[in-house]
């Protein structure tokens, strides 16, 4: 690779969740099919999550401290100064606008992604969810936002299924649970549930190594051996989503991946962030939303899971709702914004230069 490198400035521990960094693997995965190396400035819980950026032929730095103190600019500024990047690249909610300001100041092209209430300084801002458009962020002169199914970040493992999931896959009925970061432990209530219900044959849990109730999903797949699988990698939960006849979970990064490729989905939220994600999933007909977690008792989830099994047209309409709405192409729309807005930002500071 011989082009200007990408720096990300994105966290992932327990506290925050893995949700971000997942998102930024795979920006920096397109990325380099544009042959710029990249970087992640981390702060990483459990530090084995350096496997995986490094797995993605990407470079981690640890973070100097929390974003916005002092020890992490000074950090950045060093980075920057050092490896003179084409962008950097922040994922980190709430990191606010003085921060970005600096970093834009120090001469970088600088993307944000976040949905803050404030004015961003920075070039480019990129909602990746849906439910907000360009006109509800406050940006100063020049900024370019990109919102809305366009730029859903979608994992290409998992948007190739779509060639699989034509149609409906053979019975018996199997279903997945994927509740990504989890804050609550909802995996481990709806899986039970489920194997309540002799309907559902088989219960596929795609889940993160790093959480904290990774142990019980495995007890949970070695106690009903044959009926339930647990999935962290990629592949394997490609896999188990060409197989899939309806999914449970929330509306995250995930949700959006399982409607890209056609798998009927109930949606249980647990973080405000999703809550109009889950809205628009709901309307445009590729799920349906149960509701905050905190209201939706095992009951409700037994006669929503009944209802749409039973219904076949349902399930078809939902698929090609998903389907529709979302293409999968959107890390290779980002990084061809990335690309365009670079370009002209490199020759001011030519020109400056000279």
């Amino acid at each position: 690779m011989t082009r200007d490198p990408v720096l990300f400035r994105v966290d992932g521990a327990r506290a925050e969740g893995w949700e971000a960094l997942a998102r930024s693997l795979v920006l920096a995965a397109a990325m380099q099919r544009r042959r710029r190396p990249c970087r992640f400035i981390s702060n990483l819980e459990p530090t084995s999550l350096a496997g995986l950026i490094k797995r993605g032929d990407s470079d981690w730095i640890p973070a100097a401290g929390p974003v916005g103190s002092s020890e992490d600019l000074e950090q950045m500024t060093q980075l920057i100064h050092q490896y003179q990047p084409a962008a950097v690249i922040v994922d980190v909610p709430h990191c606010g606008p003085e921060y970005l300001a600096e970093l834009v100041a120090l001469g970088p092209m600088v993307m944000s992604l976040d949905d803050a209430a404030h004015r961003f300084p920075c070039q480019l801002v990129v909602h990746p969810l849906l439910g907000r458009n360009s006109s509800e962020f406050d940006v100063c002169p020049g900024t370019q936002v990109l919102t809305g199914r366009r730029y859903a970040v979608i994992r290409p493992g998992i948007r190739r299924v779509r060639l699989l999931r034509g149609q409906e896959p053979p019975l018996p009925f199997r279903a997945l649970v994927s509740f990504g970061d989890d804050p609550n432990g909802l995996t481990t209530r709806v899986t039970k549930t489920l194997l309540g219900m002799p309907a559902v044959s088989r219960i596929d849990i795609l889940g993160r190594a790093v959480h904290s109730d990774y142990p019980k999903w495995q007890a949970l797949s070695e106690e009903h051996k044959g009926r339930v699988t647990l999935a962290t990698e990629t592949a394997d939960m490609a896999k188990r989503v060409s197989r899939a006849h309806l999914a449970i979970g929330e509306a995250n990064a995930w949700s959006l991946e399982l409607a890209c490729v056609g798998v009927p989905q109930l949606l249980i939220v647990q973080n405000e962030a999703y809550w109009r994600n889950a809205e628009v999933l709901d309307e445009e007909g590729a799920a349906t939303l149960l509701g905050w977690h905190e209201g939706v008792n095992d009951k409700t989830l037994k006669m929503a899971v009944d209802n749409l099994l039973e219904d076949q047209a349902e399930r078809r309409l939902m698929a090609r709702c998903g389907r529709a709405l979302l293409d999968g192409r959107g890390p290779d729309r980002l990084v061809a914004a990335i690309e365009v807005m670079v370009t002209p930002h490199q020759r001011l500071d030519q020109r400056e230069a000279a």
